[in-house]
């Protein structure tokens, strides 16, 4: 029998990344999250899952010594291009706190997510901090950036992801094969979620024939239900969706002009199972669509840590075989 490889998640948000180590192969033995409204939507899909609603700077994983994996989202606006770039000046900056947790429960493997801006040239030597403070703990590191179109997500969305593994596994890791799958197109893969009231969607699938724009979630204190600032509505609009807001329904049958997504379309295109509900009015709902990680990219990337994980394994048993029957 197989065995089960466990994961500890930080800053899990509406459970992108908690969906896509789940079909991987992982087993959450905590799920950490801050919000209420995130830990609802967790609580609501996935009663069976260890929600532990907590900020993550009062959370000790010291309990999951030997975990085979910590994961987590850590907050993107101290590294985007959007904001003010403060890195590790800025409070809403856990990297720290995730590298305190590694130091706690002494994962096999870390797996950490941010926007592309992490890897500019502005904050390499940040990037270097952490990657010295990973080595002088046993780990080795890459960072890579992805595209989630790469492995069927309908729109280009490039995440820096960092993975570190203990020494010893590290040499049987190896970053995930593009997918050879078409990714789908805008108009494909919501053509039967926008035809669904009855609206005639011929003309516009002919139109939405690429991936959608990178979503953009937004904060608390700055946007609303909108697909993002005027370069990104433009985009959309090429696609022939209006980015001013969202529906709360697919268009009606006598509908014209272009139609707006609904919260359920966002979560298709975020790569969210169909299933899948979220807490909330439609705004922080969306928040917690556009701010998700896509369920895709982190199975692919879970399947990878855990073929590190089995290969090393399998190996040291295979050694300690040959050697018993050299005794």
């Amino acid at each position: 029998m197989s065995r089960i490889f466990t994961s500890v998640e930080i800053c899990a948000g509406a459970g992108g990344q908690a969906i896509g180590l789940d079909q991987a192969g992982f087993e959450h033995l905590a799920l950490v999250e801050l919000e209420h409204l995130a830990c609802q939507t967790l609580r609501y899909n996935k009663p069976e899952w260890n929600i532990v609603e907590k900020d993550v700077r009062n959370f000790s994983a010291a309990k999951y010594q030997g975990v085979d994996l910590l994961a987590g989202g850590v907050p993107c606006p101290p590294f985007s291009i959007a904001g003010k770039q403060l890195g590790k000046d800025d409070e809403r900056d856990l990297f720290p706190e995730a590298l305190r947790l590694v130091r706690e429960c002494s994962p096999k493997a870390v797996m950490l997510e941010n926007v592309k801006g992490i890897l500019s040239v502005k904050f390499e030597n940040y990037r270097n901090q952490i990657i010295a403070e990973l080595n002088s703990l046993g780990y080795q590191c890459s960072w890579k950036l992805i595209n989630s179109s790469d492995y069927g997500v309908s729109q280009l969305r490039p995440r820096a992801i960092l993975v570190a593994l203990k020494n010893e596994y590290f040499n049987s890791f190896t970053w995930p094969e593009k997918s050879k799958f078409i990714v789908p197109s805008v108009g494909q893969l919501l053509y039967e979620e926008i035809t669904s009231l009855g609206w005639n969607a011929s003309g516009w699938l002919n139109k939405a024939s690429s991936i959608a724009p990178t979503l953009v979630g937004g904060s608390k204190k700055h946007g609303g239900a909108d697909l993002g600032p005027t370069r990104a509505k433009e985009a959309w609009a090429n696609l022939g969706i209006c980015g001013k807001g969202l529906a709360d329904s697919p268009p009606r049958a006598d509908f014209t002009g272009m139609p707006r997504l609904t919260l359920q379309m966002t979560a298709l295109i975020q790569g969210f199972p169909p299933t899948w509900k979220f807490a909330g009015k439609k705004t922080p709902a969306y928040r917690q669509v556009g701010n998700a990680f896509p369920p895709p990219v982190a199975k692919v990337v879970g399947e990878s840590i855990i073929s590190a994980l089995k290969s090393y394994e399998q190996k040291s048993t295979e050694r300690t075989r040959i050697e018993n029957e050299a005794a």
